[in-house]
């Protein structure tokens, strides 16, 4: 136990230097490429960090695989330079006995990292699109899906709009049972137009079936009116903007990711990505978990055997390419060429297979 407690510190040391050590250079490239995007709104150095304060948690976690894997191999090869691998396997611990350990460790950090980190960025990147549009665009359109259905916000200097619909298309163009809700520059509500469809065309809403109230007026059912069929409703909204507002499956926090999903479902959109981004995130555990086992099984060597630059090397690739194959799997799941729960789990299901492959053949057992 004193043994295997002593690993698990050293692995989770290590894990927590490198993580540090890319924490301060994401942080730093961050900042730079931030400070050129918010140059162009006249914002500053310190706006600049604090965009880039919340948009480095999410990349941090997009490749804390990387991370474990690099951690891993510092760690095994710190224990070869100083012979401590020598005497475990000296004191009768075999090579697959010692991976325990750090292996646990691996998997309590994927547990961590998905019921804690994952709401943690999720919140970060929230707030990161928030205050990036603030700063670099003054306000933008948004949009929400909930129980009661499709929500959409858009707006210019003038004021906004809030938009609810009960049922939409896939890219949210074609809205029926739709209420617009016009505010004026106070956000105080100027109007309200209900109608029976709505149909994004460029620079407007294309209403049928519509009725307007004027809720400036006292009685605003007596002054209502009914609109004709194709009236439109200036938007500045676009086909692109309305997709690309679901934001990042990233975005939303792990715990509300089923109940986000169904209500994507209810209001007519496809939540094929976010289905693929929850079982990935489920199978993070198993994968910080492989990581370490094809460090182990490239590097868990004595250091008086040589050839250790290639095998770091190769460790390094093997990491790298399990990485890069879990992103391609990602993609095939999310434009439905492969199951969801073939492109969540079949690469680090693999890639566990292969490194206890490598390690028998290896080690003595």
């Amino acid at each position: 136990m004193t043994l295997s407690l002593y690993i698990a510190r050293r692995f989770l040391g290590s894990f927590l230097l490198v993580l540090g050590v890319f924490l301060g250079i994401m942080l730093l490239i961050d900042t730079i490429d931030q400070l050129r995007r918010v140059n162009q709104s006249d914002a500053g150095l310190m706006s600049a960090l604090k965009l880039a304060a919340l948009n480095v948690p999410d990349s941090l976690y997009r490749i804390l695989p990387l991370i474990v894997v690099l951690a891993a191999i510092a760690m095994f090869m710190a224990l070869a330079r100083s012979s401590e691998l020598v005497v475990v396997r000296a004191a009768g611990r075999s090579g697959l006995r010692f991976l325990i350990a750090p292996v646990v460790t691996a998997l309590i950090c994927g547990l961590f990292a998905v019921a804690v980190l994952n709401p943690f960025v999720a919140a970060t990147t929230r707030l990161y699109e928030t205050t990036q549009a603030n700063i670099t665009q003054g306000g933008s359109s948004v949009m929400s899906v909930s129980e009661n259905g499709l929500w959409l916000r858009q707006g210019d200097g003038a004021g906004q709009t809030v938009i609810q619909a009960a049922q939409t298309n896939q890219d949210g163009t074609e809205l029926s049972g739709v209420s617009f809700l016009l505010l004026n520059a106070d956000g105080l509500p100027e109007a309200r137009i209900e109608a029976a469809t709505a149909r994004l065309e460029p620079g407007a809403w294309v209403l049928t079936g519509a009725k307007r109230w004027d809720l400036t007026t006292s009685n605003p059912e007596q002054t209502s009116i009914r609109l004709p069929d194709n009236s439109t409703l200036p938007s500045d909204l676009t086909r692109e903007g309305i997709r690309d507002s679901f934001g990042s499956p990233s975005a939303i926090p792990f715990w509300s990711l089923p109940s986000y999903i169904a209500g994507l479902q209810r209001a007519g959109f496809s939540a094929r990505a976010h289905q693929v981004w929850f079982q990935m995130e489920l199978a993070q555990p198993l994968l910080l978990a492989a990581m370490v086992l094809v460090a182990a099984g490239f590097t868990m060597r004595h250091a008086r055997f040589g050839k250790t630059g290639t095998l770091v090397l190769f460790a390094v690739l093997s990491g790298f390419a399990i990485f890069f194959l879990r992103n391609f799997a990602q993609v095939l799941g999310e434009s439905g060429q492969i199951p969801v729960a073939l492109a969540a789990w079949a690469p680090p299901v693999a890639a566990t297979m292969m490194a206890l492959g490598l390690l028998l053949h290896l080690e003595d057992g």
